[in-house]
């Protein structure tokens, strides 16, 4: 699915979502487990419409649906980030009745004009997508932060192979695109989601590199 695809979402409007305490990012590639009746019955239908859903960080609240009797509707207190990434169903697998897994890849960015929960718990919004990032070569003085996730890529390939397709780092690889290495460095290391998410909703793509290099630096990464 290519981003004009991803354009429909805007004139479908209600797309569900999926609140996660991680972070999506366009081109990335997420692994996901699906046993809650809601998701399972909002990838079943995604999937075979072809349609996308949003994937979105939560705030407040946790990735698995609880029950509060004291809370409207009896559903415990969610809330996410008022924006989000678009994401595409790539495979799909139902190991057992009640249990899916699937791998979806980021496409454009979005911001929430509106968002609503259905009685079943299934969170909806309106959205406006935003621009996808300009390609902007990787400059000189981080030419560094590039040649260490080639090699932190390297060695994940000759230590554990058979994990690769779990990784979000995935072909194509586009190693002079500023905006391509910031999210995947983004999406591997051990940061705070609030942290990623900022990251994710930066329209420069060279400055989103830049506080990468810096976010490097503070965590120890030999480069």
């Amino acid at each position: 699915m290519n981003d004009n695809a991803a354009t429909s979402v805007l004139s479908l409007k209600q797309l569900p979502l999926f609140p996660l305490q991680t972070v999506l990012f366009p081109g990335g590639w997420m692994p996901l487990r699906i046993f809650e009746v809601r998701y399972l019955d909002m990838i079943k239908r995604c999937h075979h419409a072809g349609a996308p859903f949003g994937v979105v960080c939560l705030s407040e609240g946790s990735e698995v649906r609880r029950v509060d009797p004291s809370a409207p509707g009896g559903q415990a207190h969610e809330a996410f980030f008022d924006a989000g990434t678009v994401a595409h169903i790539e495979q799909v697998a139902h190991p057992q009745p009640g249990l899916m897994f699937i791998h979806c890849k980021g496409l454009q960015r979005f911001h929430i004009t509106s968002s609503q929960r259905l009685t079943h718990g299934l969170w909806v919004a309106d959205v406006t997508l935003r621009e996808s990032d300009p390609l902007v070569p990787v400059p000189e003085h981080l030419t560094p932060t590039r040649d260490a996730l080639q090699r932190l890529l390297l060695n994940l390939q000759e230590r554990e192979p058979h994990k690769m397709n779990e990784l979000p780092l995935q072909p194509p690889y586009e190693w002079n695109n500023c905006g391509w290495v910031a999210n995947r460095w983004t999406e591997l290391l051990p940061a705070p989601a609030e942290i990623k998410h900022r990251l994710m909703t930066l329209d420069n793509p060279l400055l989103r590199l830049e506080l990468v290099s810096d976010l490097l630096d503070q965590l120890g990464v030999e480069r």
